[in-house]
């Protein structure tokens, strides 16, 4: 993979694992992004900043690695976080809709949960997960959303795989495509 764009003003490396979790794939480790205090700042921040006017009620991210930064985004902005869940996480009785997306090595279902005395009709999200590759993932989630009467208001990522999305426009901070 080759970084062709970093928006952070601290340039700490990604890494990347060849044929991880199956032949083919190349894995990409965000593990530095969040173990430098500074990088794990900067991101949250130039998220926050983004996000910011437009007077969100709750960040969504999908597990894990979205919940990383979509729960700090959340805390910054004093909204709601709602954590989408791989099906069989959460107890049926709080899950209100399940969505089924393709990955590049499979299909899942992810579940979002119910909210706590409030419902998703007329209320503003954001989307925040840590890559876009093919954005399947986030497609599902914002359906999903929409389905519930919700608004889905913007999509941010920490890193964006161009390559694999055809350069669908989305906000990130990170932008790489894979090397031939």
């Amino acid at each position: 993979m080759k970084i062709i764009k970093n928006k952070l003003k601290n340039k700490i490396s990604i890494r990347t694992e060849k044929n991880f979790p199956i032949e083919g794939v190349e894995f990409i480790d965000i593990n530095p992004l969040i173990i430098d205090k500074v990088v794990l700042k900067e991101i949250t921040d130039k998220l926050a900043r983004r996000i910011k006017q437009l007077n969100v009620d709750y960040i969504v991210s999908p597990e894990a690695r979205g919940f990383l930064f979509g729960s700090n985004v959340a805390y910054k902005l004093n909204v709601g976080f709602i954590p989408v869940r791989k099906k069989g996480k959460l107890p049926l009785s709080t899950v209100v809709k399940q969505v089924t997306y393709k990955k590049e090595y499979g299909e899942d279902i992810l579940e979002l949960p119910k909210l706590v005395n409030d419902d998703y009709k007329g209320k503003k999200f954001y989307l925040i997960d840590d890559i876009y590759a093919t954005g399947n993932t986030l497609k599902a989630i914002e359906d999903g959303i929409i389905d519930l009467g919700g608004e889905v208001v913007g999509c941010g990522v920490v890193v964006n795989i161009k390559e694999l999305n055809n350069n669908k426009i989305i906000y990130s901070l990170i932008d790489v495509n894979e090397e031939n």
